[in-house]
């Protein structure tokens, strides 16, 4: 190909794409990088819906406020939101629920489809899952087929989608269950019905979730000879990067919640084992991954004599070639939570990784509950609205269900990814990075922890020297409260079992290590 111009940039010129997911974490950094790298672009038509009494036109332009695209505005860019054209639907309504009009403004000039609408939760029914994933997935698939002028079709699944297998190829696996199957018996059961059958219906699928996505994939195989298609599997993903800033992002997901809980000192264990792999893979790399499949199916159509090639499938995962632990991390992590402290911090932040879900669930009671309660009683006193407690409730009736992500290492082979990466000009490899090689986890940790900070909690940098104020001020409440503590252990242990002074401040070393342990 050719190395001196940006053929993904020449593809994408002039052309009209729509998104599904459009509001979602990928979706907006799918829309900002589009905007920014590819200005030639047409029309970027979105799918979204009118909610919580909001209309379609309130909506975009909540989106045009989203801090993705806060650099395309110090960059005087915003005349490019004009390319953004909403069209009102929903992909778990039939026929995606667009009107007459806009779905033949769709067939009439789209030529790539992106679909990343799905609904991610892990704890949701059979039934919505089902409805979102799969059927939303056979909307979007059918009216790929009357569009006049397509020219691809990218569909965003996971990498979790075969998670029942911990080597996985980037390769399409075989259904895990006949669809109609599924569709019918979701939508002739009610929940509870359903709900007793689920067991038998996942056999090794750990949650719905993955179960519907895997599906999904089915729906796209099924046209992959009629027109070009590719599915983009990432794993977790997690902040940018490189692009729009480094640290970027607006999800609570994986490490991000976690960093988010840890930094208030809300969060102070979690369950995970530092030396298991956790496959990470940045937002801006997946975005990259979308737009470049895109390109990529078309130009293998011209190459097989203008007939669809092969389903393309790629893994935008960092196991077998970037892998990173926690184990990496372990000895840095509080001290980035120091260096860049919040304001609006409710205690000195401690994260401790515990190995053992039993371990987890007893410190739980100590560190979280125990303050969680003082806490949320203060936030009552005052006026406020206590949310601790239900947060941490929240956390521990999910464990059971999180627990086989949590202690699983999964190895996703990404050699047709790399394959790509090499297989695209010189300008279009630094644009549209693919390859992590150059990732550095530790300063990759610490932007996000910045970015934490910055775009979920909403504390500007310049708030940095208050905060680092207040943390020292935490320190100080955090040590005292840790003597009365022991103080009152020693107190304790005099008192049940009739000893001296010094007997029982040998004990104290001893509660030490145990509390430790959880």
């Amino acid at each position: 190909m050719e190395n001196e111009h940006s053929s993904i940039k020449e593809f994408y010129g002039n052309k009209n794409v729509f998104i599904t997911g459009a509001t979602g974490f990928v979706g907006v950094a799918l829309i900002e990088k589009l905007l920014r790298d590819i200005p030639q672009i047409a029309t970027i038509y979105i799918l979204i819906r009118a909610k919580k009494g909001k209309s379609v036109q309130e909506r975009l332009q909540e989106l045009k406020q989203n801090s993705v695209l806060r650099r395309l505005k110090e960059e005087q860019f915003e005349k490019r939101f004009e390319k953004i054209v909403p069209i009102e639907g929903d992909v778990g309504l039939e026929n995606l629920g667009i009107n007459e009009q806009d779905r033949q403004l769709l067939i009439d000039n789209v030529h790539v489809v992106f679909h990343s609408a799905a609904t991610l939760d892990f704890m949701q029914s059979l039934k919505e899952t089902t409805n979102i994933n799969l059927l939303g997935t056979r909307r979007v698939v059918e009216l790929c087929k009357q569009l006049n002028k397509l020219q691809a079709l990218v569909h965003i699944s996971s990498a979790y989608a075969n998670s029942y297998v911990t080597e996985v190829e980037e390769n399409l696996y075989p259904a895990p269950d006949d669809p109609e199957k599924i569709i019918d018996l979701t939508e002739t059961l009610n929940e509870e019905a359903l709900s007793k059958l689920e067991a038998d219906i996942l056999k090794d699928h750990p949650n719905t979730y993955t179960f519907t996505k895997h599906l999904a994939e089915h729906e796209v195989a099924k046209v992959a000879s009629k027109f070009p298609c590719g599915i983009v599997r990432p794993s977790m993903i997690t902040a940018a990067w490189r692009e729009p800033k480094p640290g970027w992002t607006i999800s609570k997901n994986g490490p991000q919640g976690f960093f988010m809980g840890a930094s208030k000192g809300i969060l102070r264990r979690l369950p995970l084992d530092p030396s298991i792999i956790m496959d990470y893979i940045p937002v801006d790399v997946v975005v990259n991954a979308i737009i470049t499949t895109g390109y990529y199916v078309n130009v293998l159509k011209k190459q097989n004599g203008d007939k669809p090639g092969e389903l393309q499938i790629f893994h935008l995962t960092s196991s077998t070639y970037k892998p990173f632990r926690f184990e990496m991390l372990i000895n840095k992590m509080n001290g980035y939570l120091h260096d860049y402290p919040l304001v609006s911090a409710v205690w000195y932040p401690k994260l401790k990784l515990v190995k053992s879900l039993t371990l987890f669930r007893l410190g739980a009671i100590l560190y979280h509950f125990l303050p969680g309660f003082f806490l949320d009683l203060l936030t009552r006193v005052m006026g406020g609205r206590p949310i601790l407690i239900r947060l941490h409730k929240s956390v521990w009736n999910s464990l059971n269900t999180l627990e086989k992500f949590i202690f699983t290492e999964w190895h996703y082979s990404n050699k047709h990814t790399m394959a790509l990466a090499k297989n695209i000009s010189a300008e279009d490899q630094e644009r549209f990075f693919l390859d992590i090689a150059e990732l550095n986890w530790d300063e990759y940790f610490e932007n996000t922890i910045m970015g934490v900070r910055e775009y979920l909690s909403k504390e500007s940098p310049k708030t940095l020297p208050a905060a680092r104020r207040k943390d020292k001020i935490l320190l100080g409440i955090h040590v005292a409260v840790q003597l009365g503590f022991y103080y009152g252990l020693w107190k304790i242990f005099m008192a049940l079992f009739g000893i001296s002074n010094a007997k029982a401040a040998l004990l104290l070393p001893l509660a030490y290590a145990l509390l430790n342990l959880i």
